[in-house]
């Protein structure tokens, strides 16, 4: 019998303890999919005592022997926290095939993790897959999306269907498939991610706090010829935004600015940055004149508040600044 191929699960753990302890629960009955890898916990300086909680809690369900936590004395991010995972899943006694990010916020369904592991051996040209996400009432998050583009941000500002369907391959969250296939980049919130990506490219880049890190990361991957696939055997439950909050209405932090500009400078250059924010710019105030006049941009405002005087004024600022250029 063919031995498993090692795999490591990396936890980011800031302030949501209880979460932690439910997808540990779910990881317990999956943990032969391993093949003796382990899952790790990074604490990013959490100041809750979540690391506590969540190593008493370890112990108390005699998880210890494939679960630990890793405490941190600073938040550096999510890219940050998942490259101190990678580095401990490295620096271990075992080889390691495969590193899987999972979500506080997420429960593994029964042979998720099995299935993702038997996707990517049956699959070596592909670097990296994701999960089904469910959400809490059933229905089906779309994990499978198409990079950023400075045209995705005009049919992002407009939300105007005729336009959506004409420029259908610009969307970044396409219609959903029922199917296994390629796709650009799937949700960071469950993926899998074979060693030899992380040789060929690098780690996380820890220049992003949060969001946005795993769009570079897939980007990086796909640029020396790594292929993504969405897996939806693979199921897990997705609390979304239970972890960080970003699906509130609330004025988003500026993080998630840094974060988007950081990005689109990295993969369009300045000039992409800027074309991104004329057309999204644009496709709002086509958005915000169909709704004044009532031609069909109707329907519950989502976007946070403030927010695109927040997104241009931190572009304005970086660009007269200088901070633009230093990435």
């Amino acid at each position: 019998m063919s031995k498993k191929p090692v795999t490591w699960i990396v936890t980011i753990n800031y302030r949501t303890a209880d979460l932690v302890a439910e997808s540990l629960r779910a990881l317990a009955p999956q943990k032969e999919a391993l093949g003796g890898g382990q899952v790790v916990i990074v604490d990013n300086d959490s100041g809750d005592e979540s690391v506590e909680k969540i190593s008493s809690k370890i112990q108390s369900e005699n998880w210890s022997s494939w679960a630990g936590v890793v405490p941190m004395n600073r938040n550096g991010g999510f890219a940050f926290g998942n490259n101190v995972g990678f580095s401990q899943a490295f620096l271990s006694q075992n080889h390691v095939d495969y590193l899987l990010l999972l979500n506080p916020d997420c429960v593994a369904r029964p042979g998720a993790i099995e299935k993702l592991v038997a996707f990517m051996n049956a699959h070596p040209n592909v670097g990296i897959a994701g999960s089904r996400l469910e959400n809490q009432a059933g229905g089906i998050e779309c994990s499978a999306h198409r990079f950023h583009s400075p045209i995705s941000e005009l049919l992002e500002g407009a939300r105007l269907g005729l336009l959506s369907r004409y420029l259908s391959t610009f969307e970044v969250t396409p219609p959903l498939r029922d199917e296994a296939h390629p796709c650009d980049w799937v949700s960071g919130s469950s993926m899998i991610i074979r060693r030899k990506v992380i040789e060929d490219i690098g780690m996380m880049d820890e220049g992003f706090f949060l969001y946005f890190e795993e769009v570079d990361f897939f980007q990086r991957a796909s640029k020396v010829g790594w292929q993504t696939w969405y897996v939806p055997e693979s199921t897990v439950m997705h609390i979304e935004g239970a972890s960080t909050g970003i699906k509130s209405t609330k004025r988003r932090p500026g993080y998630w600015y840094n974060s988007r500009r950081r990005y689109f400078v990295k993969h369009y250059g300045v000039s992409g940055l800027l074309l991104a924010d004329i057309l999204l710019s644009i496709g709002r105030l086509s958005f915000s004149i169909r709704r004044f006049l009532r031609l069909g941009a109707t329907g519950k405002q989502l976007d946070p508040k403030w927010f695109m005087f927040d997104l241009l004024w931190s572009d304005f600022r970086a660009l007269i600044t200088g901070g633009v250029w230093r990435l």
